[in-house]
């Protein structure tokens, strides 16, 4: 029966949901990340009987038609970008945008990712980097007798040297925004990758030109909504349940086909 294979495909779907709402729920403490949702689409249809054909020689037309539809797919876990909540932290190198943009992030083989994760650090030479060591961009070295260090809303840094009285300014941070920040690859690390989707990425002065500010002693928690996942989740679990039925009733509807052919 087709019912088997539809109903497969219910199931297969509602588990791709499950792990993407895990998914989410495993980082709801994450610093930056940006929750997905699965989405799908219903599959191809047999039109037994197609709607508008004529019926008859007079010119009757079929008000409805038949359709059976063989079942579902998924075909997107896009992310959505809001923002999340600020948390304060009081860490120098703690800073998180409110608004539009990402920070850029150099990897080791010279190119570039971007993120919301503000939670930087200092190398041994006192550069800017994230928890894995990757510069933050651009370039910024903190000197090592530095007493204090300021970043402004605008992301312009600095910072406080023994024996003077007016801060010094090391250098600025930038921020970069894309057209279509929901088509950007994650590859982990609570970095992205710009694609084609998400286009080439335009950067900026923080508070300028539609950027977001920047603020010190603040980190952007996930934007993931405990109820929200839970809801989701117990309703992706009622769809998987009542696909297995369906399985169930449909293989008793053809056992009783079966002996009533044998008998």
């Amino acid at each position: 029966m087709r019912a088997l294979n539809t109903a497969a495909t219910g199931m297969a779907a509602q588990e791709l949901n499950v792990q993407v709402i895990s998914n989410n729920i495993a980082n709801m403490r994450t610093t930056g990340y940006k929750r997905q949702r699965a989405e799908f689409q219903d599959l191809l249809y047999e039109h037994v009987r197609r709607i508008g054909t004529q019926t008859s020689d007079q010119g009757n037309i079929l008000p409805v038609g038949i359709d059976l539809g063989s079942g579902v797919r998924t075909v997107g876990t896009p992310r959505i970008m809001t923002q999340g909540t600020l948390s304060q932290t009081s860490g120098d190198l703690d800073i998180a945008v409110r608004g539009e943009g990402f920070f850029k992030i150099q990897l080791p083989d010279g190119t570039y990712a971007y993120t919301r994760d503000g939670s930087f650090e200092k190398d041994a030479q006192g550069r800017m980097v994230t928890a894995q060591g990757y510069l933050v961009q651009p370039g910024i070295t903190i000197p090592t007798n530095a007493t204090a260090v300021t970043v402004n809303t605008q992301g312009q840094v600095s910072v406080t040297i023994p024996g003077t009285t007016t801060a010094q300014v090391v250098g600025t941070l930038t921020l970069s925004r894309f057209i279509n920040k929901a088509g950007l690859q994650p590859i982990g690390d609570n970095l992205f990758t710009e694609t084609t989707a998400s286009g080439t990425p335009l950067d900026g002065t923080a508070t300028n030109d539609g950027y977001g500010d920047i603020l010190q002693g603040y980190l952007e928690q996930a934007n993931v909504e405990v109820v929200t996942e839970i809801s989701d989740l117990i309703a992706a679990q009622r769809a998987y349940e009542m696909n297995a039925k369906v399985i169930s009733a449909t293989d008793s509807m053809l056992q009783t086909g079966t002996n009533m052919m044998r008998s």
